[in-house]
């Protein structure tokens, strides 16, 4: 038997699992997207029709595609860097020699990311309530008025953001702990004999060689935050005035509100090409940055 063959056979299993659950659904959904499949359809198959791209230009022409759309890159923005941030900097505290009771804190920020997001959801709508919530009780006895988080449009998505970075930094916090302590001791010694501060040993030491590191969290954190979906569903519905609408939340209306499926389907394969479309582009950027 040739080693080819071999090697085929035994990837045959996994192959056949990704082509049953992954590739079957994604070609099938990619054909729902082409028709008008709707309530009408799923009772009786004869009503469903080919409609082509009627879909995806429906959706460039309604307002609220857009809406969405806004509102997922403004989490995205907003958002990704911002978790990237706090995970590094929850990573570098824990990596640091002086840093006490390293188990513990390790735990207590890695605690979020395994609760249930539905649970967690509910107790933030709970303190960021506008009458009872502990934040506006804290705003107030400091002389503040409270702020209305979740009923606001300017504050609904800030404070959804905040919710997400909270329950997920500590998942790339702990990719960033692997990354810092696989860094050389030789380098911050050669940097401190050399005269470089701290901080210098952070830009010219740490940075550069997290930049792997820093490409897969970012990766995936954007991957994550385009799915926006169970964070306004719990908390907001949607609202207020579709401010908190992602595309996967129009996409879930969609499907699993309207039965509109190939309208649904439409929604997710637009999702799909944007976020291919992010993910190069930062692929690109690395390779440019590591040629130079």
């Amino acid at each position: 038997m040739k080693a080819s063959t071999a090697g085929w056979m035994f990837a045959a299993p996994a192959l056949g699992v990704i082509g049953v659950f992954f590739v079957l659904p994604v070609i099938a959904a990619l054909a729902l997207s082409l028709t008008d499949f709707d309530i009408y359809a799923l009772a009786d198959i004869d009503n469903l029709r080919f409609v082509g791209f009627d879909n995806y230009i429906g959706l460039l022409q309604n307002p609220l595609f857009w809406k969405a759309l806004g509102n997922t890159l403004y989490f995205v923005v907003v958002g990704v860097p911002l978790s990237i941030a706090v995970s590094l900097g929850a990573a570098l505290l824990l990596h640091s020699k002086l840093g006490r009771f390293k188990p513990f804190f390790r735990t207590a920020f890695f605690a979020p990311v395994v609760t249930t997001v539905v649970a967690v959801a509910v107790i933030w709508r709970y303190l960021f309530h506008t009458k009872y919530g502990l934040v506006n009780w804290g705003l107030s006895s400091v002389g503040i008025d409270p702020v209305d988080w979740l009923g606001d449009p300017h504050w609904a998505m800030p404070t959804i953001i905040l919710f997400a970075v909270w329950k997920n930094f500590g998942y790339n916090m702990i990719i960033f702990l692997a990354g810092l302590q696989s860094i050389p001791e030789d380098l911050y010694e050669a940097a401190r004999i050399d005269g470089a501060s701290v901080w210098r040993q952070f830009l010219h030491v740490t940075l550069p060689m997290l930049g792997p590191v820093l490409l897969l969290v970012g990766i995936l954190t954007m991957a994550g935050y385009f799915q926006l979906f169970a964070e306004p569903y719990v908390m907001t519905q949607g609202g207020p005035l579709e401010s908190t609408v992602s595309v996967l939340y129009l996409m879930y209306e969609e499907g699993f509100k309207w039965w509109n499926l190939g309208n649904a389907s439409a929604v997710a394969f637009l999702l799909f090409v944007l976020m291919t479309a992010v993910t190069s582009g930062l692929l690109w950027f690395a390779r440019r940055r590591g040629a130079e």
